[in-house]
C-alpha cells in the first residue's frame, strides 16, 4: 500500500485529492498539512470528508513529514513549492507538484511571469504531467509538474490540429471560462457571492494571465515552431468547471469529417477524453466531478476557421484528478484507478 502525503490539504485541490485518494485501492492517505488548520481534523475543515478521512492537519515540517509517506502531492502556491520539492526528492520521495514552479522548462520565461526560481536545475528533471501526450515519460518519474487547468483544456483541444499541421499556429484565439473555485479558497472581494452571482466578466485581459507561457510552450512543441496565442479568461458564476473555446484558421482544406477522424484516431483509446457528436457540444455540467475532458469540433466554412470546444472540471482533470492519474503512471498502477466515476449530474 502506497503511503500518501498531501502538503497543502486545506484548499479546493487538497480536498479533491483527499476525496479521490480516500477510495483508491492502492493508496493510504497518511499525512495532510495545513498551517492555518494545524491540529484540526481535516474532516472538520471539510465536513464532506466525515467518515472518509480520519487525519489531523499538521504543520508542514519537512523533517518530520518525509518519514510519514512515500509519495507526496504538493498542493501549494507557486514559490512555496520550489522550497519544498527539493527536500522531498533528496529524501527519495516521488512528487506531483500542482503549482506552476516546474511546468515551464525555461527558467528565464518562468521568472518573467512569476518570480526568481530557487532550483532551476530541477526544471529539466520534471516531466510535464499531461498523460495523453507524455504518458511514457511520466511512467517511473520522481517529479511530475501537474498542468494548469486552462492549459489542460486548451492543449487537449488543439493537439490533433497542431500535430497534423491543419491550422495556422499564429491564428490562435482562445476564450476560456472558469468557475470561481479556480481562484482558490482564500477570501477575496472578487469572488464573494454577491460579486459573482448573476454576473459574467473577463479578467487578466490583454495577454497577462500566467498560464499563457505554459500554453505557448506546449502548443509550440506540438506545432514544431514558436506559438503566440491571444488568450482571454472569464469568471463564471458557478463553483467548478472550465469551458474553453478555441478559434484557428485552417492551413489546408479539410472537411469536418476528416478533422473528426483525426481526433478519433488520437483520442479513441484515451479513457478520459470524450469526443462529442456532431449535434452536441461540450458543457461543464457534463464533466463535473470527473476526470473527463469533453471535446467538440465545428467548422465555420464561411470564414475558413475551425472552432474547438473543450470542457473539464477545473478541480479534477484540471488539478487533483490529473494529479492522481499521474501518480498512477509514476507508480505503475492502472492509469484509471480511482478515477472512473461518472460525472456528477445534475
Amino acid at each position: 500500500m502506497l503511503r500518501i502525503g498531501i502538503i497543502g490539504a486545506s484548499g479546493y485541490t487538497g480536498v479533491e485529492l483527499a476525496r479521490i485518494l480516500s477510495t483508491h485501492p492502492d493508496c493510504e492517505l497518511c499525512v495532510v498539512t495545513s498551517r492555518q488548520y494545524a491540529g484540526q481534523p481535516l474532516a472538520t475543515v471539510f465536513p464532506s470528508l466525515r467518515k472518509r478521512v480520519d487525519l489531523l492537519c499538521e504543520n508542514p515540517d519537512l523533517n518530520s513529514l518525509v518519514n510519514k509517506a512515500d509519495f507526496f502531492f504538493t498542493a501549494v502556491p507557486h514559490k512555496t513549492a520550489m522550497k519544498i520539492v527539493p527536500t522531498l526528492l533528496t529524501a527519495g520521495k516521488k512528487v506531483v507538484d500542482l503549482s506552476a514552479d516546474f511546468r515551464i522548462r525555461n527558467a528565464a520565461v518562468y521568472e518573467k511571469w512569476y518570480q526568481p526560481h530557487s532550483c532551476p536545475e530541477l526544471l529539466d528533471r520534471a516531466v510535464y504531467g499531461l498523460p495523453e501526450l507524455y504518458r511514457e515519460k511520466i511512467a517511473g518519474q520522481d517529479l511530475v509538474a501537474n498542468p494548469g487547468c486552462y492549459p489542460t483544456s486548451v492543449i487537449l483541444g488543439l493537439a490533433p490540429l497542431l500535430t497534423n499541421r491543419l491550422i495556422r499556429p499564429e491564428s490562435l484565439i482562445i476564450d476560456s471560462k472558469s468557475g470561481t473555485s479556480g481562484a482558490g479558497r482564500s477570501a477575496s472581494l472578487a469572488t464573494l457571492f454577491c460579486e459573482v452571482t448573476d454576473g459574467f466578466r473577463a479578467y487578466k485581459v490583454g495577454g497577462t494571465h500566467r498560464h499563457i507561457p505554459e500554453m505557448e510552450q506546449e502548443l509550440g512543441l506540438l506545432a514544431g515552431q514558436d506559438v503566440t496565442i491571444s488568450f482571454t479568461p472569464h469568471l463564471l458564476p458557478i463553483s467548478r468547471g472550465i469551458l474553453s473555446t478555441m478559434y484557428a484558421t485552417l492551413a489546408t482544406e479539410a472537411s469536418l469529417e476528416q478533422i473528426r477522424d483525426l481526433y478519433s484516431q488520437q483520442y479513441e483509446r484515451e479513457p478520459f477524453v470524450r469526443l462529442c457528436g456532431t449535434e452536441e457540444l461540450p458543457a461543464t455540467q457534463h464533466v463535473r466531478g470527473s476526470n473527463c475532458c469533453d471535446i467538440g469540433i465545428q467548422l465555420d466554412e464561411r470564414t475558413g476557421r475551425i472552432i474547438v470546444l473543450a470542457a473539464i472540471d477545473n478541480i479534477a482533470k484540471g488539478a487533483a484528478g490529473q494529479a492522481v492519474q499521474n501518480m498512477n503512471l509514476m507508480m505503475g498502477f492502472s492509469e484509471t484507478t480511482g478515477l472512473m466515476g461518472a460525472p456528477f449530474f445534475p
